[in-house]
């Protein structure tokens, strides 16, 4: 599993699944701030005919609800296996 990737000025790249998963709350909470940030940006650029490729907001509004799911499961506590 490859460590995800930071972009630079609180951006990062796309999280798959497992990656998401082995982040701690607090990790996940600043992943969580950090994408809707990036969503509002967006949304400003749309708005001012300024956002180049429209896609980019589909990412990050699945990249939010990915969080989202990640942070609900772990709060039912389904999320995460048992150590041993």
């Amino acid at each position: 599993m490859s460590p995800p990737v930071n972009l630079g000025s609180g951006r990062w790249l796309n999280l798959k699944v497992d990656e998401v998963r082995a982040l701690n709350d607090e990790e996940l909470k600043k992943q969580l701030e950090t994408a809707r940030k990036e969503l509002l940006d967006l949304r400003f650029r749309l708005a001012t005919k300024q956002l180049v490729n429209h896609r980019e907001l589909r990412r990050v509004k699945k990249e939010i609800a990915r969080l989202l799911t990640i942070k609900s499961e772990r709060d039912l506590g389904i999320g995460r296996p048992e150590k041993a």
